[in-house]
């Protein structure tokens, strides 16, 4: 039973509005545009031609310890949210290229591939939906709007929880010039974040602080899009659930959008697979251990159907 939820050059351009390895740049083109603009005038004054550069000794440090901290986290994992991790990384590879289909106007970034991965999720008797947030600037924090994944989960009656499920997860934190350490921070994050928002609001507070050591190695400030109070926005912000996208025909969308969300599909299978061989060592540290014959007739049952 479900229950209810209420640039100064090309080296800037790529890290801030251009996809790095598959991702998107999860921010409206028009808001973004102008706090580029806005950073460009009033902060940043550095350039240069290389994304990554090396680590100070000091910044080496600060940012060993923020990665030990992901490291914890990534270790640190209730058994449902554990379940439901296995369960997505098996349905977005089942997920295919003519799947995907146009669902908005304007750039997808990867919108066709959350409402396929609800699709699934449903079919395999999961409370999931396609959460679309909003919000005002306020302060130092620009307006935005972000799209992900949320799974309800019925705890007891009248108590349930939410699980956040972001499928280009690690793109939400590129950086221009990104010192080494800082790259295989980046690189030991989750593929896609299956997790809770307590959990999801450690991870935001430690790349926030390391992208500000890393910026600062290079005498760069910390752009408004990458700060911890942005970051928070795009989960933590008023949000609507839809189940599917609906009828609707977007014929006129450009195909070079669409395409981006493509590639992201197929290199998925291969990103989940190395982030499972670098963790093949590592065992988690579960905090419960009553959902697992759950989760495995819940398996049993979604290969049959399919």
């Amino acid at each position: 039973m479900m229950c209810a939820a209420t640039a100064t050059g090309d080296w800037w351009a790529r890290g801030v509005v251009g996809k790095i390895g598959g991702g998107f740049s999860h921010e409206s083109e028009h808001d973004l545009a102008l706090m580029v603009s806005d950073f460009l005038e009033n902060g940043c004054s550095s350039g240069a031609d290389s994304r990554c550069s090396s680590d100070s000794d000091s910044g080496l440090s600060d940012l060993h310890h923020l990665g030990d901290k992901i490291s914890f986290y990534k270790r640190t994992v209730a058994q449902y949210e554990s379940d439901l991790l296995s369960i997505v990384h098996s349905l977005v590879q089942l997920i295919k290229e003519s799947d995907l289909h146009h669902v908005k106007s304007g750039p997808c970034n990867a919108s066709c591939i959350n409402f396929s991965l609800v699709k699934l999720l449903r079919l395999s008797g999961y409370d999931a939906a396609v959460c679309a947030s909003k919000w005002q600037g306020s302060g130092k924090v620009p307006r935005g709007d972000h799209e992900y994944v949320d799974v309800v989960n019925c705890i007891n009656a009248g108590s349930s929880e939410r699980v956040i499920i972001d499928v280009d997860f690690r793109s939400h934190f590129e950086i221009a010039r990104a010192v080494d350490s800082y790259d295989r921070i980046l690189k030991s994050l989750p593929v896609i974040y299956v997790g809770s928002l307590t959990r999801l609001k450690q991870y935001l507070q430690v790349m926030a602080d390391a992208a500000r050591s890393s910026l600062k190695q290079n005498s760069m400030p910390l752009p408004p899009w990458r700060s911890l109070a942005y970051l928070q926005a795009k989960w933590h912000s008023p949000y609507q659930r839809q189940f599917d996208p609906g009828e609707q025909n977007f014929s006129s969308v450009d195909s070079s959008d669409h395409k981006q969300c493509s590639g992201h599909l197929k290199s998925l299978p291969s990103s989940l697979q190395f982030e499972m061989e670098g963790e093949r060592f590592v065992k988690p540290i579960k905090s419960d251990n009553n959902w697992r014959v759950k989760f495995e007739k819940r398996r049993h049952s979604l290969f049959r159907a399919l």
